[in-house]
């Protein structure tokens, strides 16, 4: 297959972690999270790693990954920012959170030419997600096609507090609709509830599929995004710091428009993320036991 790039969106705050969460060290040997999404990539067939980050943050990255990666791989580097916007459009005064993950694959618009995936630095995705969505970037049509990697509810919550996940509604295969859901919370009773509006909680099958924001798609995508992004900031209210383009809710709307096709492709692995500091320890002891198990070597800085 042609070139294949990995969009790894870093430029998130890290607010309710407590830090810098994509550079911290996880496994036994001092690998961070992202370290396990780049080797996955690399075995599955990606050639090329674009780092979505803040400037600031370039000489840290390079430092801690990005060199490392540059020695099988090509890197790229793309800087995140609120004033990094389409023709016409003035920075947002007093803003500090990013713009959000459509904003951060826009960003990308310049460098990217050729097939792509599209993830979160701080999440763990499992070996066969990479596998799969590999391929399916091979079958897509140049226009008008898209695909994602589904993974279960009950295998992505935090028993450390709320999460945020676009919950999918699929038929036959491809992607009707994904509604991103703020406040998915694990109860006492093991049920996993949305209480954004009800305190209650609206209960979920454990194995309703959701979105980790594994995309893949053509580069086709961009001008949509381009049209989708300008809509935002044209509606974004004056003085608004903390909304956010949401990847899912533009992906959402072209398909009610019918202008987009998604395919939906499963995985059972269970999502390992750094949501909040108390995830650190469990993360760690799951990665181990992958490494026990044979699934990577005894070190990935080898």
């Amino acid at each position: 297959m042609p070139n294949t790039t990995l969009i790894i969106m870093a430029g998130g705050l890290g607010s309710r972690f407590g830090g810098l969460k994509q550079l911290a060290k996880i496994g036994k040997h001092g690998e961070k999270i992202i370290d396990y999404s780049i080797f996955d990539a690399k075995r599955a067939g990606f050639d090329r790693v674009v780092f979505v980050i803040k400037k600031e943050n370039l000489e840290l990255f390079k430092s801690e990954i990005g060199d490392n990666v540059a020695r099988n791989m090509q890197v790229d580097y793309v800087f995140q920012s609120t004033d990094l916007l389409p023709e016409g459009y003035k920075g947002i005064e007093g803003r500090e959170k990013p713009l959000g993950t459509g904003h951060a694959v826009w960003c990308c618009k310049d460098i990217v030419k050729e097939p792509f995936a599209v993830i979160n630095a701080d999440d763990y995705y499992g070996v066969d997600a990479f596998r799969v969505i590999y391929e399916e970037l091979g079958r897509l049509e140049a226009e008008g096609e898209a695909t994602m990697v589904g993974y279960r509810l009950d295998k992505t919550v935090s028993e450390h507090g709320s999460v945020t996940r676009g919950v999918c509604h699929v038929t036959d295969g491809t992607l009707d609709r994904v509604v991103e859901t703020f406040k998915l919370t694990v109860f006492p009773d093991g049920t996993i509830r949305d209480v954004d509006k009800n305190p209650e909680g609206d209960v979920y099958a454990p194995d309703t599929p959701v979105s980790m924001n594994f995309w893949g798609f053509t580069p086709w995508i961009f001008t949509k995004l381009e049209e989708y992004f300008n809509a935002f900031l044209h509606a974004l209210p004056a003085g608004e710091l903390k909304k956010e383009c949401l990847l899912p809710s533009m992906v959402g709307e072209l398909i009610e428009k019918g202008e987009l096709r998604v395919s939906v492709l499963h995985s059972d692995a269970k999502w390992f993320g750094m949501t909040y500091h108390e995830d650190k320890d469990a993360v760690a002891a799951a990665l181990k036991a992958l490494h026990d198990a044979g699934v990577y070597p005894p070190t990935l800085h080898g």
